[in-house]
């Protein structure tokens, strides 16, 4: 039987149904793991909010925009800095952070003039801003502040200015999956067909589901330029609040993270009758397939196959000196849905890497379905796992490497196994050619680096190393 109850979870037996582990001749269709529900009490789970999905995954990454965080200062605070999205005017967006800053006195009279006053000080502070994000929190929804009836007050005051109101608090969701679907729904139905874009190319896509972790939407777009190629849209790396509402005039729509913007690419198709087409972007073997499927639309096949010569020219080499160093790494995946299936094959084939654990935050069916789908048998893979799990999957599985967050990240640190943030990498950016160099890169030196095997001897004597203090 494929599902597995783990030890640690032998006091949560309903955990079984969320591990599977690949079998040979298993038709996985009858096993998938049951996926975005509720975490079940008594598992810690390492899930956001849905407000975080929509904030931080999207809405945050605008360049020119401001993010007024309706509720405690906590939840702006914990939606700032976590994520690693440049941009070219500065960094604007994360320089700074705004909010309401609720306190127990405005829970009980209510926090409208509150949000009215911060929304207009955040425009006079930062007059070169005429864009504005307002997002609800659990506090400020459940005492039903009317965020839409403030935003129509404050621009029918400031004339120049628009406002995107999102309400979706943090329990509205099981996870930060609800907070990307609400985000795309409320702009598709607002905002876009606000704008007219200037058409420079007879050749138009919006990017759909990429947010310029280190700058990987700068690395695409110099694809798109080379192919004549114009970019009505970043959903939402590196762009403006207008870009986003001209997102109508595109004749294709590429879907990198289909996860979390894959619900603003359907409603575009079904509304303006824009295609949509799916693609992955980190490996080698992936990269150039996407840019082959763009340019078969077009009609521009040789373009596409100089670009993929170029790239292949320039880093294969640099990706094969890798790879012999590489080939035979044991490495785990514990981030947030997508990735997994975006990673798993790419790094088998490109690099010789085997995956031997998965664990998604937010997956869906479809998420687990391509992912086991691309995944090797002895395989685990787990929705919404939790700390114990992850002890318990390293000890089984032992891996030498480990793609997660931050917070689980401190956690592998502590048992010595090399760690990279697989939210929003160590040094990259990891799209395309040149980024999955960097990939392969940062995997190397982690696994190579001596540090981890020094601090886990102990130079006291003996044979004794410590590596489960943590969870004792």
């Amino acid at each position: 039987m494929p599902m597995v109850l783990l030890t640690c979870d032998k006091d949560i037996p309903e955990r079984e149904k969320h591990v599977y582990l690949k079998v040979e001749g298993e038709d996985s269709r009858d096993f998938l793991p049951i996926s975005n529900a509720p975490t079940i009490p008594g598992t810690l789970s390492e899930r956001g909010c849905s407000f975080c999905g929509a904030k931080l995954v999207i809405g945050g990454v605008l360049k020119d925009t401001i993010q007024m965080i309706h509720g405690p200062i906590g939840c702006a605070y914990d939606t700032w800095h976590t994520k690693r999205y440049p941009s070219d005017n500065g960094h604007f967006q994360l320089k700074y952070v705004w909010s309401t800053d609720m306190k127990e006195s405005h829970i009980v009279f209510g926090g409208e003039k509150r949000l009215e006053k911060a929304m207009h000080e955040a425009f006079d502070e930062m007059p070169h801003i005429k864009r504005m994000f307002v997002y609800t929190t659990c506090p400020t929804a459940l005492i039903g502040d009317d965020v839409k009836a403030v935003a129509k007050k404050v621009m029918e005051a400031r004339p120049d200015v628009d406002i995107f109101t999102c309400e979706c608090p943090g329990f509205a969701g099981v996870s930060q999956s609800k907070g990307h679907h609400v985000l795309n729904i409320g702009w598709v139905n607002e905002k876009v067909g606000n704008v007219e874009p200037e058409i420079t190319s007879k050749y138009t896509i919006n990017f759909i589901g990429d947010y310029n972790i280190q700058g990987d939407t700068e690395v695409l777009q110099r694809y798109w330029d080379r192919l004549g190629i114009q970019v009505i849209a970043h959903f939402t790396g590196n762009a403006n609040y207008d870009d986003l509402r001209g997102m109508h005039r595109a004749q294709l729509n590429v879907v990198n993270c289909a996860r979390s913007a894959g619900y603003i690419a359907n409603e575009l198709k079904k509304r303006y009758g824009i295609p949509r087409l799916d693609i992955d972007t980190w490996g080698f073997n992936y990269m150039a397939e996407g840019i082959r499927k763009v340019c078969a639309f077009f009609g521009i096949e040789e373009k596409g196959e100089a670009l993929i010569a170029e790239e292949y020219a320039k880093w294969k080499p640099q990706l094969d000196w890798y790879k012999e160093r590489l080939t035979g790494t044991k490495m785990a995946i514990w981030t947030g849905g997508p990735r997994l299936w975006h990673w798993t094959k790419s790094v088998e084939d490109d690099l010789g890497v085997q995956v031997v654990a998965m664990s998604s935050k937010f997956g869906h069916q479809e998420d687990f379905e391509k992912v086991i789908a691309r995944g090797s048998t002895g395989t685990y893979y787990i929705d919404d796992g939790n700390e114990l799990e992850f002890f318990e999957i390293i000890d089984l599985v032992k891996p030498d490497i480990i793609y997660t967050g931050p917070r689980v990240g401190e956690l592998i640190k502590k048992m010595h196994i090399p760690y990279i943030n697989g939210h929003a990498y160590h040094n990259g950016p990891y799209m395309g050619f040149e980024g999955f160099v960097n990939m392969a890169r940062d995997m190397y030196n982690a696994k190579s680096n001596p540090l981890l095997k020094l601090a886990a001897t102990d130079i006291r004597g003996g044979a004794r190393t410590v590596i489960r203090e943590a969870a004792e």
